[in-house]
């Protein structure tokens, strides 16, 4: 029977912060680090098996592309760090080579593991991914829109006064500059957005929206300036899929996923809801968005297309 193994590619503030989320979430009976530089797999390794007193019992060890074998997840992390004032899509080239590398070792070993693919870019990089493995569309996904959709609600959270985990809300599209925020099905309460601000006297207008979503899309630029990268959010980004999967949830996370005629939209992995479990990317929703987040989507997915056209031509 194949155990909880999960195996991160990857040992920078990413993948060392993903393992440290795992690790105290206790949902991973093993967890392996891979990294070309061995030595600091190894530092992080050390750093979290001093604090595996206090917490649920788990194996944490660094290994090579042969742990693959019998992994049920594999995270790769690996890649170039987004510099300040680069888009996303200026890390495309560089980490791109990176990847031909790692798949090409993955491809050795894996059996029945899903793939997920959280370096940026991350949604052409989860269609490199899937195009060079050969694995079914369902085994390779993205990391998504599955942070911004938190810091969407996080943000709605605050501005109304309510738990973040009262607010339903999702950001769609790329990860990156064109996302789109679904101001149509957001809602507290059961009750749409618009409807529970005149509740609560805020009634917000236009630019009160328009703002929050440039800070929700602005996030990672703004982290990257103060403090040079981001991690803590994402390593709890990766833990939540991370449990959808092992533990078989049936979640819906918005994963980036290959889509085949979604609205008209079709060979572009992109971030829309998908209900997650065991087997991956199990199915994905057809959520009834309004005209306008459907034209801001299809413009989204052009431009994540446009990206993935010229990474194979180049």
């Amino acid at each position: 029977m194949m155990k909880d193994k999960v195996v991160i590619v990857g040992a920078g503030f990413v993948g060392a912060t993903s393992a440290y989320a795992l690790m105290m979430s206790g949902v991973a009976e093993e967890i392996v680090m891979i990294d070309a530089n061995h030595d600091k797999a190894e530092g992080e390794v050390m750093d979290l098996n001093h604090g595996i007193l206090f917490v649920p019992s788990i194996q944490i060890r660094t290994g090579d592309y042969s742990d693959c074998k019998d992994a049920r997840l594999i995270i790769i992390t690996a890649g170039s760090n987004q510099k300040p004032g680069e888009s996303r899509m200026d890390l495309l080239k560089r980490n791109a080579s990176i990847f031909e590398d790692i798949i090409s070792q993955i491809k050795k070993y894996i059996t029945d593991a899903i793939v997920l693919v959280v370096t940026n870019p991350v949604d052409v990089l989860t269609h490199f991914t899937l195009k060079i493995s050969g694995l079914p569309p369902s085994r390779v996904i993205g990391s998504g829109t599955v942070l911004d959709s938190s810091r969407f609600r996080f943000l709605l959270s605050r501005h109304c006064g309510v738990d973040a985990r009262n607010v339903h809300a999702y950001i769609i599209g790329e990860h990156g500059d064109s996302e789109v925020p679904v101001w149509s099905l957001a809602d507290i309460a059961g009750m749409p957005i618009d409807k529970y601000c005149m509740q609560c006297g805020r009634q917000c207008a236009r630019d009160e929206k328009d703002k929050i979503f440039e800070e929700v899309k602005n996030s990672a630029y703004n982290i990257i300036a103060k403090k040079g990268a981001t991690y803590y959010a994402v390593g709890l980004a990766v833990r939540r899929i991370a449990e959808a999967i092992l533990r078989n949830e049936n979640s819906v996370l918005t994963i980036s996923t290959l889509v085949d005629n979604y609205y008209g939209i079709s060979d572009v992995c992109i971030s829309l809801p998908v209900l997650v479990n065991g087997q991956g990317a199990a199915r994905l929703l057809k959520i009834p968005v309004n005209e306008q987040e459907l034209d801001s989507l299809k413009r989204s997915a052009e431009k994540i297309k446009e990206a993935t056209d010229q990474l194979y031509s180049a």
